[in-house]
């Protein structure tokens, strides 16, 4: 290694909006499952499922609808 790099010419990460948050989401077993199944079947990881599902949910601006009982 050496003593001192010289970082003048360096250039910040285009990509640093892209990157990806950790929290912590609480889902119900068979919506793991499901997603989890789904990820077998198609060879991508179930969280990246999850995240492309509420990714297409947010763009499309989707909302829930629920009726109280």
């Amino acid at each position: 290694m050496r003593d001192e790099y010289d970082f003048s010419e360096s250039v910040r990460n285009p990509y640093v909006k892209n990157l990806k948050k950790q929290i912590t989401i609480r889902l119900e077993e068979d919506v793991i499952e499901y997603f989890k199944s789904l990820a077998e079947e198609t060879g991508i990881p179930y969280q990246t499922l999850i995240n492309l599902y509420l990714q297409d949910c947010a763009k499309s601006k989707r909302k829930l609808s629920l009726d109280w009982a």
